[in-house]
């Protein structure tokens, strides 16, 4: 057995000792609004609902999610088609649940094409209100494609600007009592080979640039895994600048202890970097989607406190 056979089995072993737990009560969350067991986790718990039960309703959706024991959960627009009783709908079954809408996202521009820097910033503000209307304070950004004839330089300073443009709509903005956030992501190459930013570090070069309080990098493991790995380094480096975790193993966007990523070693590491913001579950479940999102948060109660 390598090295890595060896580190992947672990894993696997450590998944199926929380997964063996998933089922006590003090971990379940009811449909109720009642406090979750997580409250002693330090960051905040959330599922990107684009990932499970895409054949149900959103109200039912919304009640798979707070049966895993999720207090929050993240869009990527659904709610562009919604009427208002669609809102009010939605509003009404998140808030029996207990279930907040952390983040969304969606845009169809990024911000580091020039060209399309008005229809960007038109896109957030329409975004802004929809958020506005779900209590959801944070929308995810990203660079959008490289542009053709554009140097790397010039799009690198494009991103920042177009940040910069972004923080005049939210500046000193709350929704739901906490700070508007706008939050940076990259993608690999290997998902979109014309992706602009596939390096989270020059995502962290980026945000730091941009110099704002309302500005973080959303920090997805799968993307900067595929694309360049050394995933603690990098949170050491610049977890005050980390807005959002997204959690997924490589390869497939399954759940933590199917691949290659030691995830018992970054919720340990997020502990020690008393990391307080959110860490979402954005894999595509390998068997039963509640089964898999309870055991992935076990792991996170296990090795997260």
């Amino acid at each position: 057995m390598n090295r890595r056979q060896f580190s992947m089995n672990m894993t696997a072993g450590i998944l199926a000792a929380a997964m063996d737990t998933r089922l006590s009560a003090p971990h379940r969350m009811q449909p109720t609004g009642t406090e979750p067991a997580d409250k002693n986790l330090r960051f905040k718990l959330s599922v990107m609902l684009w990932t499970v039960f895409r054949d149900l309703p959103f109200e039912q959706r919304l009640e798979k999610v707070a049966e895993a024991g999720y207090p929050n959960v993240e869009l990527v627009g659904e709610y562009a088609k919604w009427s208002d009783d669609d809102f009010k709908r939605a509003n009404a079954k998140r808030k029996e649940l207990g279930i907040r809408f952390d983040a969304t996202a969606g845009l169809k521009h990024g911000v580091g094409n020039p060209g399309d820097r008005d229809a960007m910033l038109g896109d957030l503000r329409e975004a802004l209100v929809s958020m506005e209307k779900i209590d959801c304070p944070s929308i995810i950004l990203l660079s959008g494609d490289v542009v053709p004839r554009l140097s790397r330089e010039a799009q690198h300073q494009s991103c920042i600007d177009g940040l910069k443009a972004a923080t005049k709509l939210v500046e000193g903005k709350q929704i739901a009592g906490e700070p508007v956030r706008l939050l940076l992501e990259c993608i690999d190459l290997v998902e979109n080979p014309k992706y602009f930013l596939p390096s989270a570090a020059e995502g962290f070069d980026i945000v730091k640039a941009v110099n704002h309080a309302q500005v973080q990098f959303l920090y997805d493991l799968f993307h900067e895994q595929v694309g360049e790995g050394n995933l603690i380094e990098k949170l050491r480096k610049n977890i005050e600048y980390v807005g959002l975790i997204h959690v997924a193993d490589v390869p497939g966007r399954h759940e933590p202890g199917t691949g290659e990523i030691n995830y018992p070693n970054i919720f340990r590491t997020l502990a020690e970097l008393r990391y307080d913001r959110g860490v979402a579950m954005e894999f595509l479940p390998t068997s039963d989607p509640i089964s898999k999102l309870i055991a992935a948060r076990e792991l996170a109660l296990q090795y997260g406190q």
